[in-house]
């Protein structure tokens, strides 16, 4: 991997020096119950056989904001646009402290979600398109996003089982229904919807999450294998 400098979807950050930058950035997303964690986290093995740092961050994770955002929602006590700008504040924060220090070391890091999960939740909620893309105008674009890809009915299928549903996971925050499970169903299909979308505009590399987990993972490892050797 050779030195070069990141690239924003805006005009990055004016404090932070990424000129120099030898570091790739993998991010994976998803909606909830695809197994991305999972994967992820097979992702980090192979990479470490194979001789490469690799440093993970998560959505909402920051020591700063992490536990303030999931209290908010828990308490459901934010609009649109304050869970919008408390998201940026924990990527911001993760950001600077761990992911461009990571890249800028040559390291891989791997993204459990990335910008693309506050697009798709934000839009779902109202939120004004061309205002997100300026919010998060200092994150640097990935060089990869995995994309693990599954229908509603999958969604449905994988999250009943898990016990108990997150109310906001299920849309109950901006009043699509009274009964859970027809909320989350309505928030999910909305949810996959703008994935769709973001898939296409950023060309995600899309693989099946329908597919048993060992095949999916070797889906991942070709796609990363290829853009190491192309890179």
């Amino acid at each position: 991997m050779t030195s070069s400098a990141l690239e924003f979807f805006g005009e990055g950050l004016p404090y932070v020096n990424t000129n120099d930058s030898s570091g790739v950035l993998i991010t994976v997303e998803g909606t909830d119950g695809v197994g991305r964690t999972t994967q992820l986290g097979m992702l980090r093995e192979w990479l470490e056989l194979r001789g490469y740092g690799v440093v993970e961050t998560g959505w909402t994770r920051s020591q700063l904001v992490g536990r303030t955002i999931t209290q908010a929602k828990q308490i459901r006590a934010l609009n649109k646009l304050t869970y919008s700008l408390l998201y940026a504040a924990d990527f911001a924060d993760r950001l600077e402290k761990e992911v461009i220090p990571a890249l800028r070391s040559g390291f891989v890091v791997l993204a459990d979600r990335y910008v693309f999960t506050a697009f798709a939740r934000a839009l779902v909620r109202g939120a004004d398109a061309q205002w997100l893309r300026d919010l998060y105008g200092f994150a640097p674009k990935p060089h990869l996003v995995l994309f693990l890809k599954a229908d509603v009915k999958t969604v449905i299928r994988r999250a009943i089982p898990r016990g108990a549903i997150d109310p906001f996971e299920a849309g109950m925050d901006i009043g699509l229904g009274d009964d859970l499970y027809d909320s989350f169903k309505r928030y999910q299909t909305m949810l996959c919807a703008e994935y769709a979308k973001l898939a296409k505009e950023f060309n995600f590399h899309s693989v099946d999450a329908n597919l048993e987990r060992e095949v999916i993972q070797e889906r991942l490892q070709r796609i990363v294998s290829d853009y190491f050797e192309t890179a």
